[in-house]
């Protein structure tokens, strides 16, 4: 294995530097979406200004997915092709960790894509597919762990807590804050808020954060790739 594969390539740095931005803008987009729902709400932020930032992180968090995609499809390392952009589980690398990353993009677009076409699908069925992005979260978290070869390192694991800790956080908050009724909606939300944490510790001290867990994944991908 050269050099460059130990250490990275620029588009290895561009696309995880990318991938970090965009979980980063997915968490803080799906928080506020979170908040939003809540009858309490800022005196200060009127409902359009909180429309407008929940629609302008949504952009961004697409624009910094587009740019992670790209550098990851073009760095040579890996070889991953195009095709697992959009089709999830085809890669040969880290097949279940990308595949991830995949669906979630997936539903991210077809958010953005109902989202443009709102008022030809109406409020119920475009509220219906809105709701996709809060899936794409978790699947966006575990494939962030998974793929990165720099899961070890203390500033990306304290970014991953971050990132659990505050969705998990204003999920909780708003079952506090929230009404009576829809108790299955609740309870499905209470699950996950205390079942993603615990899956994600077990998966790291079981994956990413045992010696060498990185390296064997990535040589079996040299392997396949037929070596640099």
């Amino acid at each position: 294995m050269t050099t460059l594969a130990l250490t990275g390539s620029p588009l290895w740095y561009s696309s995880r530097a990318a991938g970090t931005l965009a979980l980063l803008l997915l968490t803080a987009t799906v928080m506020l979406g979170i908040a939003s729902g809540v009858r309490v709400r800022p005196r200060r932020l009127g409902r359009f200004e909180r429309a407008a930032l929940h629609r302008n992180l949504s952009l961004l968090t697409l624009v910094f997915l587009v740019v992670h995609v790209v550098t990851a499809v073009l760095d040579p390392f890996v070889r991953l092709g195009w095709a697992v952009s959009v089709v999830p589980f085809g890669a040969s690398y880290r097949p279940l960790w990308l595949g991830l990353g995949t669906a979630g993009l997936d539903l991210l677009l077809a958010v953005a894509v109902t989202s443009a076409l709102r008022r030809r699908l109406g409020a119920r069925r475009w509220k219906a597919v809105h709701w996709l992005a809060y899936a794409a979260w978790p699947l966006a978290l575990f494939h962030g762990v998974g793929t990165g070869t720099d899961t070890r390192l203390p500033f990306q694991l304290w970014l991953y807590a971050g990132c659990l800790g505050a969705v998990v956080a204003a999920v909780w908050w708003r079952l506090v804050k929230a009404g009576p009724g829809r108790v299955a909606g609740r309870l499905t939300a209470a699950v996950a808020a205390t079942a993603i944490p615990v899956v994600l510790t077990a998966f790291l001290a079981a994956g990413p954060l045992q010696p060498g867990w990185s390296q064997r994944a990535a040589s079996t991908a040299v392997l396949l790739g037929g070596g640099r």
